[in-house]
């Protein structure tokens, strides 16, 4: 099979143009806050219009892929992730620019985003009926069970105050409740204002939370450009990262992929829980869990492997059973179904070809990316000489065309300040934003399959626990907090933490 896809795209040599040239607008779409690879996809599928179906998937594989590396690139230079995806890669790649090592910080992204994408491509071609298989037996009350699990890493996300933490992810559900009920569709939290019936976008609250908010706190400095040209003037060391510290992230990146490559699989999650899940987990199974938010290279290592092989596993339920895990790869299914391509069980034996072409395309695409930005990584460096006074009136800007975009509506805009504004307060005040996404992504998939599980089991709670995967995954989850709970009050309570 994997002869007949390079003969395949021997026989369409444009595949490869299309394939580089949506690398590249990818990851611009990626690294600008506001963009994102799903609109790029969005953007671009009406070209695919009249692309041959071996053409269109490489310019669309290549959006994906560039998109979702892109992010890193602002997350690390300016603390303002470019995509969801990205979020967690700004809370110790910005400190790691701070002192003197954006080098590093964008190297080891770079080349971990690249094992990442591997990963999750190894894992699409050999394991993918199998790993299929096992997402295809997930119904509501084992998505509760991994969604409740995922919401109990906020005890770990608290920063130095488990209350303020907790307070931040009660927020974060508060906002994601705004808008019409999943179940029955009636308004919540209005205020009867019909604008807000759709309630806030996921990218809205974080380009707000990050990207508008980090503008404000930036305003308060505005003589502050000592710091800015000492960031400049970073030099390049080879690669950024050298072999003895890429070998040490070893541990650190295959269990971060295998986390991003899981979750990928299990839709409506997708990489912007995914690369804090990791991020997470990094930092609890560190020897020095305090030196995270600091500069820490791990904590760049996880959500970078992590999101990247959330792209393979991502397309593992999309090409075997026709379900989109993400909306980029809502997108995809866009693109497969305008060539007469329906993907499920059948596609490896109606279009073998073409899916051992996309295979192949990905690991392409992986490796065009890498290239592509090893060598651009000396000019995204160069964007921290621009002045303050005109980089940041450009991101705002950048921040309101991407939100319009959304969905072309104004109240996006208007979305993009308030929870720039909110963020900017929650900083001063000491509390941690991580929480807040944290629960504002998951909160719509915790009540949702908590109401239809529920439902199914005629009001019957004790089903959760009775399910094996569910029950184990609750089990586990409740040792988890208990055993967080007790680390964070032993290590806080002597010093008169008690927050």
């Amino acid at each position: 099979m994997l002869s007949q896809a390079f003969e395949l795209l021997s026989s369409m040599p444009m595949s490869y143009f299309w394939m580089v040239l949506g690398v590249v607008v990818g990851i611009v779409f990626g690294a600008i806050p506001g963009l994102s690879a799903t609109m790029a996809i969005a953007i671009f599928l009406p070209v695919t219009y009249s692309l041959s179906p071996v053409e269109g998937m490489a310019c669309l594989i290549g959006l994906f892929v560039g998109g979702i590396s892109g992010g890193l690139i602002s997350a690390v230079l300016l603390n303002m992730p470019g995509t969801p995806s990205s979020v967690a890669t700004c809370f110790d790649g910005n400190p790691m620019a701070i002192n003197g090592q954006a080098d590093k910080a964008l190297g080891a992204g770079i080349l971990f985003s690249f094992f990442g994408t591997v990963f999750g491509n190894i894992a699409l071609v050999f394991i993918a009926p199998l790993l299929a298989s096992i997402a295809l037996k997930f119904g509501p009350h084992e998505y509760f069970a991994v969604t409740f699990f995922s919401m109990s890493l906020i005890i770990t996300l608290a920063s130095d105050s488990l209350l303020k933490g907790m307070l931040s992810g009660l927020l974060g559900f508060i906002f994601a409740m705004v808008g019409l009920d999943p179940i029955e569709a009636s308004a919540r939290f209005t205020l009867d204002l019909r604008v807000i019936r759709s309630g806030f976008n996921v990218l809205t609250v974080l380009i707000g939370l990050y990207a508008v908010a980090e503008v404000l706190n930036n305003c308060e400095k505005p003589d502050d450009t000592a710091s800015a040209h000492l960031l400049a003037d970073v030099k390049m060391r080879g690669m950024g990262i050298t072999l003895k510290e890429a070998l040490s992230q070893g541990v650190n990146c295959i269990r971060s992929a295998f986390i991003g490559l899981v979750i990928g699989i299990l839709p409506g999650i997708g990489g912007g829980t995914s690369n804090i899940v990791a991020y997470t987990v990094a930092k609890n199974q560190s020897k020095h869990p305090d030196r995270f938010g600091k500069g820490e290279l791990a904590g760049v290592v996880a959500p970078e492997s992590s999101n990247n092989a959330g792209i393979g596993g991502a397309m593992i339920p999309l090409l075997t059973l026709g379900i989109p895990g993400d909306t980029t790869t809502a997108m995809l299914l866009g693109g497969l179904m305008i060539h007469g391509i329906s993907p499920g069980p059948l596609i490896f034996e109606t279009h073998g070809s073409l899916m051992y072409a996309i295979f192949v395309l990905l690991a392409l695409s992986s490796l065009t990316m890498l290239v592509t930005e090893f060598f651009g990584l000396k000019l995204f460096i160069k964007v921290l000489k621009v002045p303050k006074y005109y980089l940041l009136p450009i991101i705002v800007v950048l921040c309101g065309v991407g939100a319009f975009g959304l969905n072309s509506r104004v109240f996006d805009v208007g979305s993009v300040l308030f929870f720039g504004l909110v963020g900017y307060l929650l900083s001063k005040c000491g509390y941690p934003l991580p929480p807040l996404i944290l629960g504002f992504i998951l909160e719509p998939i915790l009540e949702l399959n908590l109401r239809r599980g529920l439902t199914s089991s005629m009001g019957n709670f004790l089903d959760f626990f009775t399910r094996p995967i569910a029950g184990s995954i609750l089990i586990f989850t409740l040792f988890f907090i208990t055993y967080s709970l007790y680390k964070v009050l032993r290590t806080r309570l002597p010093s008169g933490q008690n927050g």
